[in-house]
Formats: C-alpha cells, sequence, structure tokens
C-alpha cells in the first residue's frame, strides 16, 4: 500500500524495543503476525511467528502502571491496597444494607481521590476518604468507621461525631430528624 502525502514513514528505532524470546528455540529475531486490543484497550496482544523455528506464540503488553504510596503513621510506606479498603469499609458496614458493589465503587473513588492528590497520599487522607465516602453510603457505617479511624475512646466521641453528621445533612433531612425526635418524645409511656 502506497502512502501519499504526509510525513515519510520513519522505521522503528532498535535501540528502545526489547527482543523477546522465542518459548520453543530460545531466537530473538520474530515477525508479528496479528496484534489486536484486549481487556477493553488495557493491554495488547500480538501473535508472533519466529524466523529461526516457524513455531508461533502469543505476548501480551501492558503499561506499567504508576504505584501509589501510602506512608503510614510511623513513617513506613506501602503500596495503596484497594482490598484493604474495602475489607475496613465492609466491617464497618456488617449487617448493614450495603451492596458489595457499593463497597467497590467506594474503593475506586478513595484511589482516584488518593491519587489526586500525589503519587504518595499519607494514610489519615485516605482514612479520611473512606469516612467522606461512607457517610454517603450509609451514616451508621460512617460512625463504625470514625471509632475505629479516629480511635474513639469516650462516649462523647461518639457524640461529637453525630453532631458532625447532622451538621453535614442536608436541611431537609434536618427537619425529619428532628420531626422524628419530635414523634417519638411526644408519646406516652406505658
Amino acid at each position: 500500500m502506497r502512502r501519499t502525502g504526509g510525513w515519510p514513514r520513519r522505521a522503528p528505532d532498535r535501540r528502545y524495543v526489547q527482543s523477546v524470546r522465542c518459548p520453543w528455540c530460545g531466537a530473538t529475531e520474530d515477525r508479528v503476525v496479528d496484534s489486536r486490543e484486549v481487556e477493553q484497550g488495557g493491554a495488547i496482544r500480538r501473535r508472533r511467528e519466529c524466523i529461526s523455528c516457524t513455531r508461533r506464540f502469543t505476548t501480551v503488553e501492558r503499561v506499567s502502571q504508576a504505584v501509589l504510596w501510602v506512608v503510614k503513621r510511623s513513617a513506613r510506606r506501602e503500596p495503596f491496597d484497594r482490598q484493604k479498603v474495602i475489607a475496613g469499609a465492609r466491617a464497618a458496614c456488617k449487617n448493614r444494607p450495603v451492596e458489595p458493589e457499593q463497597l467497590e465503587a467506594l474503593a475506586a473513588t478513595v484511589e482516584q481521590t488518593a491519587w489526586s492528590l500525589g503519587p504518595e497520599v499519607r494514610s489519615e487522607e485516605v482514612g479520611h476518604a473512606v469516612l467522606e465516602a461512607l457517610r454517603e453510603i450509609d451514616d451508621v457505617a460512617a460512625v463504625r468507621f470514625a471509632s475505629v479511624y479516629k480511635g474513639f475512646e469516650q462516649v462523647d466521641d461518639f457524640a461529637r461525631e453525630l453532631g458532625l453528621l447532622n451538621k453535614d445533612a442536608t436541611p431537609q433531612a434536618a427537619r425529619e430528624l428532628r420531626r422524628e425526635e419530635r414523634g417519638t418524645s411526644g408519646t406516652a409511656t406505658p
């Protein structure tokens, strides 16, 4: 196929091309027979044929993702772990009407928030992001998570957190809460 117009096509720069060894004979010379996107564009599958032994093999190329680091209170660094976020949120949501898909979405939101803060994020920032995301899903789970995350030691700590939840509530929700409180306090007990 002849190209018309535009820039002339350049040969690939061999300094940056890594050779792939044939799994059958170990030779590094091959030709690409077929290339396809897989994993919704996250990788490329290449079907190759070895020049030496003419056998075919498949390679998969993926972009290496940078590592998101979490800096603990002790100054120790560890890679961000979505499963750890899900486990903490799942513990807070135990016996609550929260679906596993919501926890997956929560973890994705927390990871995205952490990435927006940079390649290194403090564990306190991750905990705060989890707490904010839990507040959107379930208030009781948020208070449970806060009790561990913030290290509650007294009942006053719970009262303060509940006050923060009520302050963050929309005016409509606050009115409904007051109505419920009046309804329960106005009834006589036998």
